[in-house]
């Protein structure tokens, strides 16, 4: 079983920064693909962004292009997404999610694809 702890959201203005730290335990998921949902009230929780488990591959959603980083740190068994540029759309609740399978070649930006999530951090952008 893998438990799955988000840390680092808060309040910033718009244009900040804040790093989002994810740590894993139970179980090491350096063999498991990463990603990162946010969810706004009322809404689906939508993927902001992923990372393969091999480190070689990620992927992000339109919206966060160019200003979010995703990356992992398998011998801390973390994975972490640097928030640049934040904007007020980027306010939700942030959850780190480790993949169903192990050893999967391609990030899947659907949330079904993935069996092991944190409890969220939450992330306020005011303008």
């Amino acid at each position: 079983q893998v438990q799955l702890v988000e840390s680092g959201g808060g309040s910033v203005q718009a244009g900040g920064s804040l790093r989002l730290s994810c740590a894993a335990s139970g179980r090491s998921v350096s063999v498991y693909s990463m990603g990162w949902f946010r969810q706004v009230p009322g809404k689906e929780r939508e993927f902001v962004s992923g990372v393969a488990w091999t480190g070689s591959s990620t992927d992000y959603a339109d919206s966060v292009k160019g200003r979010f980083t995703i990356s992992r740190d398998n011998a801390k068994n973390a994975v972490y997404l640097q928030m640049n540029s934040l904007t007020p759309e980027d306010t939700a609740v942030y959850y780190c999610a480790a993949d169903t399978n192990p050893w999967r070649a391609r990030i899947s930006a659907s949330p079904n694809q993935y069996s092991y999530w944190g409890q969220g951090t939450q992330v306020t952008v005011s303008s």
